[in-house]
């Protein structure tokens, strides 16, 4: 009993410490993974903790199991209005990309450090996908909104991408184990039947998973643990046939996000603390299988390699994948930029050790290194650069609650407390319904008003609307008054998707606009200027006016904010 008690006072110890510390790291801009990992290099052999942990099979099996759930919830989290806008580009990064990227990092490794040509691809290989618990931590973490081109590209990429980096690293690992080994059309087969079984079972078993959890009345704790470990099952046996765990636990997370409602807020909110769990539990485990002192011997070979990727390999790759995708140069730098490694290299860099291949420790240190500095610096840095480059779009104030709807599939129902001096103010309930959205009661005071009553509303009241998600933007301005970043960014006047460019150039206008807007509203000339896909943020000029996305569905721009001139 004692040494089962000093165990779990020791692990539960780290596991607050790390949770205590990584809570308050985004004040400093410091990703909150690295202080899990540092924490487990604190309590490591060479830190102040002196426990010695060399347990690699066990930090994999680990590392897997966190990874399976981590994806799950950024499955959950991604709508697939935003999946459809991300999926080609992502997808391309997630092959092409990962596949130009491993190859640069191995020439350079190999030229450098003077390998073997198939250890220098098979780092290149390890540390050649960017880490979905990396990527979906410090975008949450790091107080900025992303135009949603943007967010959703890194994000499904990093859902992605570990089948390619997982095939390479397997297959380099076959060849220094059996370097007399053929590769060549049985290798590819057995790239297409990694993505080809994650993508299909991920997609069937999240629906029949998703399908069940609809039926079954369970309060949101008990159906967040039963998403886990569906999401588990389908991570075992996705690897069990032979295809990848990581892509299909992603698509069921998407699926049981999206069916019939999608997912409420209180189960993501369950789903967010065993997300925090895992990654905290992972990085901690990964932290203490570091040594330090050892670090230091090929730390100049790894902070080459760490810069070679982050400022070469990473930027050439996403240029090349994004050729045929309609990005700006702002975005393409900022996607190169948050290239984050974090647990994905680390587990992976276990394969070779588990195998028994030569120089392995050397290409485990290397990954750690590179990992640190990624999170370090790319991490940290994730605010400033995207506000540099002008991707990140400001906030709008959030309703109190949002509840997804069995039916109608695409409405929400969405509470907002009215503020004082809002637009709101002082009309009635029943002259704020417009088109798809519906104001469905007012609290106030204890009491339920609905629209049979007619109120008139007063700052402090809380309103219940139906609508898509797509009008959150219009009734958060309606509800609150509009930020000095939000007036700054979008102006001061909103005006509909729907209203003749004619008609706005005839009242704010200050020259002639070309024939090629005549007759077109606002969604269509945004439709023309920027694709069939806009975003939140992007911006058309037209008249000495300037108009910027406020709000969009299904790529069609529902309100714009409008600059007047001068």
């Amino acid at each position: 009993m004692e040494s089962l008690n000093l165990f779990l006072l020791i692990g539960t110890g780290l596991m607050f410490t790390g949770l205590l510390l990584g809570s308050l790291s985004a004040r400093f801009g410091v990703p909150s993974l690295l202080i899990f990992l540092v924490v487990g290099m604190v309590a490591g052999e060479d830190g102040l903790g002196g426990i010695e942990f060399d347990d690699f099979s066990t930090a994999y099996v680990i590392g897997n199991i966190a990874l399976a759930v981590i994806l799950l919830d950024g499955g959950l989290r991604t709508r697939l209005s935003t999946f459809k806008l991300g999926l080609r580009p992502a997808l391309s990064l997630a092959t092409l990309g990962v596949a130009i990227s491993a190859a640069l990092v191995g020439a350079f490794t190999t030229w450098l450090i003077g390998v073997d040509w198939r250890v220098g691809l098979l780092l290149g290989g390890i540390i050649g996908s960017t880490d979905a618990a990396a990527v979906f931590s410090v975008i949450k973490g790091a107080g900025v909104t992303l135009n949603e081109r943007v967010a959703s590209t890194l994000e499904i990429e990093s859902g992605l991408n570990d089948p390619m980096a997982i095939f390479i690293t397997l297959m380099l690992v076959g060849l220094l184990v059996d370097p007399d080994a053929e590769w060549g059309i049985g290798m590819l087969v057995t790239l297409l039947q990694q993505f080809g079984l994650g993508a299909l079972l991920g997609l069937l078993l999240g629906a029949v998973i998703s399908e069940v959890l609809l039926r079954v009345r369970s309060n949101e704790g008990l159906h967040a643990l039963l998403l886990c470990s569906g999401g588990a099952m389908v991570f075992a046996i996705t690897n069990l046939v032979g295809g990848s765990g990581f892509l299909a636990v992603y698509l069921t997370g998407l699926v049981a996000g999206n069916r019939r409602g999608g997912t409420g807020d209180n189960v993501l909110k369950a789903m967010d603390s065993m997300a925090w769990l895992a990654q905290s539990g992972m990085f901690l485990i990964l932290g203490l299988l570091v040594t330090p002192s050892r670090l230091t011997e090929n730390l100049p070979w790894a902070l080459a390699v760490a810069a070679f990727l982050m400022l070469l390999a990473r930027p050439v790759s996403v240029w090349l994948s994004l050729l045929p995708f309609r990005f700006t140069w702002r975005e393409e730098i900022f996607i190169a930029w948050t290239g984050l490694r974090g647990a994905v290299p680390i587990v992976l860099a276990v394969f070779p050790l588990l195998a028994g291949v030569e120089q392995t420790y050397l290409l485990f240190d290397i990954t750690l290194v590179v990992v640190l500095i990624s999170l370090l610096g790319q991490g940290a840095s994730l605010r400033f650069v995207a506000r540099k480059l002008k991707v990140s779009i400001p906030r709008t104030t959030e309703p109190k609650q949002t509840v997804a709807l069995a039916a109608p599939r695409d409405r929400y129902l969405m509470q907002f407390e009215v503020e004082d001096g809002a637009k709101a103010v002082g009309k009635s309930l029943a002259e704020l319904g417009e088109d798809e959205r519906t104001p469905l009661i007012l609290y106030r005071n204890k009491q339920v008003l609905s629209l049979g009553d007619d109120p008139k509303i007063e700052a402090g009241d809380l309103i219940a609307w139906l609508a898509p998600l797509s009008h959150k933007s219009g009734l958060s301005d309606l509800c609150h008054k509009l930020s000095s970043d939000e007036k700054r960014y979008y102006g001061d006047f909103s005006v509909l998707g729907k209203t003749p460019v004619a008609q706005l150039i005839a009242v704010y206008g200050v020259e002639a606009p070309p024939p090629l807007w005549q007759g077109l509203t606002v969604a269509e000339m945004f439709t023309k200027q920027v694709g069939k896909q806009a975003v939140v943020g992007d911006t058309v000029r037209v008249s000495g006016l300037r108009l910027r996305a406020r709000s969009v569905e299904d790529g069609l721009v529902v309100m714009a904010g409008l600059k007047l001139p001068g």
